[in-house]
């Protein structure tokens, strides 16, 4: 009988609910309503499914991202900024550069939007960050995940500030469609949202070619910081234009890009257990990425105001928003409240070109961090 009462308490020490507390059931509860704004609302859910699955096996059995866990090894891959570096590959590989190309213009517009980051970047160091931190945290402004994850892994923040930063980076990412929408409104008149732009030129196929390749040269001699995001941005694109390699184009913007964002997006779940999570630290990270991200969108609004301004109404300043990183789902967010304005108003296409240009903006941002701080 004593035996029996032995296994009994044995079997029943080794359940989750006699290792988890209060903090582990709150993890849970937040992992399942991520799990609803991906299935029920359509919210990013290439991102935010990985990322609360993770979030939910962490929490019920923390030593799966412990040394020697499952997600251990995948998170390795995130520190050593390799996982992000291959989103940027996929990324450049899916991505039309050509709005880009036909109106240069956009890159005042990608650039404007960068302003949330280094907002945040000061506002961080007010609120106790020391630098390094700050910047990390600042990235998430950009509305970039890889970006906050790769410069995160650069400065050294594993641990208990990565999965946080990330966390924040890819919900907000998953959250443009809420979070823009209103402050767009706010500060343009129904005028403004109602201005029609000149269809774009037609971009050359040499012009396509050139463009990664001119991109990388200029941008890695200026800042070499920037190489590992830029450089696979830009070859995933000439990956695209050249056409001489549709396997690999076919590869990096499927297979890969979707094997890279499973691992990713898991990996940084998984670092999001209660006793990580539920600290105050992680409350001013999220507080201050959505005041990052808030301020890159109105930057970028209103900038494209002072273009349409400039221009005598050529410039819609809608499109500033599309201006953070979140391709192509701030570009859509950019048509759809035009649209909602004027329904015969096709913005998409302008949009994507501040979009694309604020992908680059703020990989640029982190390579200068990384030079600030002398990081390689």
């Amino acid at each position: 009988m004593d035996y029996l009462v032995d296994v009994v308490k044995n079997l029943a020490g080794q359940t989750a609910f006699a290792n988890l507390y209060w903090g582990n059931y709150v993890m849970i509860l937040v992992a399942f309503f991520f799990l609803y704004l991906a299935i029920r609302k359509g919210f990013e859910p290439l991102l935010l499914v990985p990322i609360s699955f993770g979030m939910l096996l962490s929490n019920m059995f923390p030593g799966i991202i412990a040394d020697g866990g499952l997600m251990h090894y995948f998170y390795v891959l995130d520190e050593w900024s390799i996982l992000p570096s291959l989103i940027f590959l996929g990324v450049g590989a899916m991505t039309d550069f050509g709005p880009l190309i036909a109106n240069p213009k956009s890159f005042l517009l990608g650039a404007a939007a960068q302003f949330g980051i280094y907002a945040a970047y000061f506002l961080a160091m007010i609120m106790g960050f020391n630098g390094m931190e700050a910047a990390a945290i600042s990235i998430i402004g950009g509305a970039d995940g890889p970006t906050s994850i790769f410069l995160a892994g650069k400065l050294g923040l594993g641990g208990s500030l990565m999965g946080p930063i990330a966390v924040a980076a890819y919900s907000y990412m998953a959250l443009v469609p809420v979070i823009q929408p209103p402050i767009m409104k706010l500060l343009t008149t129904e005028k403004e949202r109602k201005v029609k732009m000149e269809q774009l030129r037609p971009v050359s196929k040499l012009e396509r070619i050139l463009f990664p390749i001119v991109v990388t040269v200029v941008v890695v001699l200026v800042l070499p910081t920037t190489a590992p995001l830029v450089g696979m941005l830009m070859l995933g694109n000439l990956f695209r234009e050249c056409g001489v390699v549709k396997q690999l184009t076919a590869t990096a913007s499927n297979a890969l890009m979707y094997i890279v964002v499973i691992l990713l997006g898991t990996s940084v779940g998984a670092t999001t257990t209660a006793q990580n999570f539920l600290k105050m630290s992680t409350i001013k990270i999220v507080i201050l990425g959505l005041v990052a991200f808030a301020f890159g969108t109105a930057a970028g609004v209103l900038f494209g105001k002072l273009m349409c301004w400039v221009t005598k109404g050529k410039v819609n300043p809608l499109i500033g928003s599309a201006g953070v990183s979140a391709v192509p789902m701030a570009a859509r967010v950019s048509q759809k409240v035009g649209a909602e304005a004027d329904p015969t108003n096709f913005l998409l296409m302008h949009a994507m070109g501040p979009n694309v240009a604020g992908v680059i903006g703020t990989a640029v941002a982190a390579g200068t961090f990384m030079a600030i701080f002398g990081v390689f």
